[in-house]
């Protein structure tokens, strides 16, 4: 009897270090998501861009190091309240050599303490999960394994998704609704920030070499921003990347732009007729964001680097008002 017990005990101990084991390779679970503020007086600017894919810099079909070299300083150089990075920031994220290279790169900004809020790529959950989200957390530790969260800003809310996640469903779903549920109403500016895009003239079939089309569980989070905007005094804006150019849309009342120039292998697009921003070239880009009471400025800071030279051009600007802003400005 006692053999038999001790077996018992030998068996449950062994599947309790299974057990264990099994856990212990899964990706760390989302706790509470954070509610971030900063403390901000208008106007203030920040700047929104993605798809660095910060790797080793001899890898030049990952990424262009020297364009993603140039739009961190230009970016340190313009001294934004808040930098959001809408994903793909490294190449591999389970590659610890790939963080370093964020880590040298981005140093200006750490030196300005310039916060910088993450949406979670495609490319950020590279190889393993677990590991791949402890290099991404040890970054941003004030995200406290936060896969998606908020951060209030004056009269903006940014709310940061994870769009390896559905959106509209289970605790990610609940967590958005709630946001927008109890709004305050001194929020102007909904800013929804997530990696994959809701609307794209890209499509998988690459016609130039790169693109993707939006996915059914973007297309539907879109549908559902759409219906709330036509109960909000707020005005939503949608920022997303993982298409390697520039784009800009306007669906329902919500603006939308795809800012993945940040230094991934950038390719042209095929674009829709009546897209409001039309463009056959490579757009390695950053936005800047003015936002001021009752009105947002969007515009697009594009670089071309010929012989090591910059030069930079503004070729798209979307001014974007809360209605009542938007009507004392009509009457005037």
């Amino acid at each position: 009897m006692n053999r038999l017990l001790g077996l018992t005990i030998l068996f449950l101990l062994l599947a309790c270090g299974a057990c264990t084991r099994s856990h212990s390779q899964m990706p760390p679970a989302q706790t509470h998501p954070v509610d971030l503020q900063l403390p901000l007086h208008l106007p203030f600017h920040f700047v929104v861009f993605g798809d660095t894919r910060f790797t080793d810099p001899g890898d030049t079909e990952a990424s262009n190091a020297e364009v993603r070299r140039t739009l961190v300083q230009a970016i340190a150089d313009v001294h934004p309240a808040f930098i959001s990075i809408g994903g793909d920031i490294a190449y591999n994220g389970q590659d610890a050599n790939d963080w370093k290279v964020w880590d040298r790169e981005t140093a200006v900004w750490r030196a300005d303490h310039t916060p910088v809020f993450p949406a979670l790529g495609n490319h950020d959950l590279h190889g393993d999960a677990n590991t791949a989200l402890a290099n991404y957390f040890q970054r941003f530790p004030d995200l406290k394994n936060s896969r998606y969260y908020s951060v209030r800003a004056a009269n903006i809310l940014l709310l940061v998704l994870d769009s390896s996640l559905d959106e509209l469903s289970g605790p990610q779903g609940e967590w958005l609704a709630h946001q927008f549920d109890t709004l305050d109403p001194a929020v102007e500016f909904v800013v929804i920030v997530l990696h994959h895009p809701p609307y794209t003239s890209s499509s998988d079939t690459k016609k130039y070499g790169g693109g993707h089309s939006a996915r059914p569980q973007e297309q539907a989070l879109a549908h559902d921003l759409e219906t709330r905007q036509q109960h909000l005094r707020a005005r939503i804006v949608v920022f997303s990347g993982h298409v390697h150019n520039y784009e800009r849309h306007q669906h329902g009342g919500v603006t939308y732009f795809v800012t993945a120039g940040g230094g991934a292998h950038a390719y042209p697009i095929e674009r829709a007729p009546d897209d409001p921003f039309q463009s056959k070239e490579v757009n390695y880009h950053y936005l800047l964001v003015g936002v001021d009471h009752g009105k947002m400025q969007v515009t697009m800071n594009r670089v071309q680097l010929t012989n090591r030279k910059a030069t930079w051009t503004q070729p798209d600007e979307a001014s974007i008002a809360v209605p009542a802003a938007a009507k004392a400005a009509a009457s005037r």
